[in-house]
Order: structure tokens, then sequence, then C-alpha cells
């Protein structure tokens, strides 16, 4: 009786990529077994074992179809990660990295790799990982690079409320990019916390779209581009007020993170 998902989804990787299948994204939905004091003798259930419901997903190969411009890449972890938000969506889900956690090494996902892998958080509750397949399993499953896999409990997921509609603002919106350097071993996740507790009002959304570590940037530092929309339901923003929004946040990171804008 198997204990997580993984194993399945990954052989299905593996019997794929002998068949020659460049791009292999597959899933799955099932009960999982796992030895639990608490659980009792039932129609549907064995004293000493629990059977909880979880979804898995595994990504292997290009990130993107074959096309006629870019550069081919693989599959990577922030691919995969982007496609757990939008299953999870509108429940928050945070990432917990493994290497970065005290609490998290002694009990690390046995199939994923230490150093490339998170615990998953749904509305603040642990729910799951994510993470590249562990390299000690790739010989075993002859595969030349690792999937990306995720699996989560079922009942976290299906907390998801029921979307909301909302009437979309007729007035358009501000655009503002801010891009600052911060010490390499501030996290990304707790920068755009801090922006979304203490963003003026005017702020709709705060994304990162560029993160740089290389030539051109202090040693232990690193650079983040955060590209911040704006927008008021009852009036058109000034240059005025969009500006002030902008430096207000700058000001913000400046206190919590010591950042400094980009030159």
């Amino acid at each position: 009786m198997r204990t997580s998902l993984i194993g399945s989804l990954v052989d299905v990787v593996r019997k794929n990529q002998q068949r020659k299948v460049p791009r292999i994204r597959v899933f799955e939905v099932g009960r999982v077994f796992l030895r639990d004091p608490r659980a009792v003798d039932g129609p549907l259930s064995v004293q000493g074992v629990s059977q909880p419901l979880r979804v898995a997903a595994a990504a292997y190969g290009p990130a993107l179809a074959q096309q006629w411009e870019g550069a081919e890449r693989a599959v990577d972890f922030f691919d995969v990660k982007a496609d757990l938000e939008a299953l999870a969506a509108p429940l928050e889900a945070r990432f917990e990295p493994a290497s970065q956690s005290a609490a998290l090494q002694s009990r690390l996902h046995p199939a994923l790799h230490p150093g490339r892998s998170a615990r998953v958080l749904l509305d603040g509750r642990p729910a799951g990982w994510i993470g590249e397949l562990h390299p000690k399993w790739l010989p075993k499953y002859e595969l030349p690079q690792p999937p990306i896999v995720f699996e989560l409990e079922a009942e976290a997921l299906a907390a998801a409320p029921l979307p909301q509609p909302e009437v979309p603002s007729r007035l358009p919106i501000v655009v503002r990019d801010i891009a600052l350097e911060f010490d390499d071993v501030i996290p990304v996740q707790a920068v755009l916390d801090a922006i979304h507790a203490e963003k003026p009002a005017i702020v709709r959304s705060a994304r990162l779209f560029s993160l740089y570590r290389g030539p051109g940037r202090p040693p232990g530092t690193k650079s983040l581009a955060f590209r911040v929309v704006m927008q008021d339901t009852a009036r058109t923003l000034t240059d005025a007020e969009a500006d002030a929004a902008r430096d207000a946040l700058v000001a913000l990171l400046g206190r919590r993170f010591s950042a400094r804008l980009r030159t």
C-alpha cells in the first residue's frame, strides 16, 4: 500500500520517456495509506490506517511546446509552482524552502531534492510538498534529468471558497516598475508579504518579474524588480499620486530590509 502518489507518477514519466515522448505532464488523484493509531474500523476504513485523498502532478521535459522562436529550456521548479498556485487559488499558497528551514531538516520529503524542494502551506496550514525528484532516484527510473513534482492534501484544496464576481473598474490602471538591491539571504516571499501588508490603498498588486545575481552587483546581494499596478475605483489617478505610492513602497522596503534602489 503506497504512502505517496509520487512514485506512481514518476513511473508514468519513465514509461513515457522511454517511448520518446519529449514533453510530459501527468497528474493523479488518489488515496495513500498511512499508519495512524487514531484511525478506527468502519465500512470504508481500517483500524490503525488512515487513507487521505491526495492530488499530485509531475512535469518533465521542455517547459513549452516546440515553437518557432525562443530558446528551449527544461521545465523547472517555478513553472510547476505557478501551476500549483493556479490550482489552489484563491487560497494563499506559500512555500517554505526545505534547505532554509531548520524545522524541516529532520523531516525532508524522502523523494525530493533537499536543496530544491519546499513545503507547501495553504492559508497558513501545511498541505504538501513540491520540488525536484531526488538525484538518488534517477538511476532507478532511468531518467536523464529530474522531473518536478508536487503532492497536496485534497482536503486542503477542498477548502477553497467559490469564486466571487467583482465589477471591474472603468478607470485606467497606472503601472510603475521598481528595482531594488537586497541582501541575498532575504527571502522574496518576505518582501512580497511586507508589500501586501503595508501597501498604499491605491496599489492593487505587486508582482516580482526579475531576479538578478551576477556581474554588476556587489557580492552577497541580489536585484529584485517589481511591477506595481495602481488603480482607484472612483477617479483617475494622477502621476503625482502614483509616484507617491511608488516612493512609499521604496521607503517601506528600505525600512524593513535595508533595500536600496538599483543604480
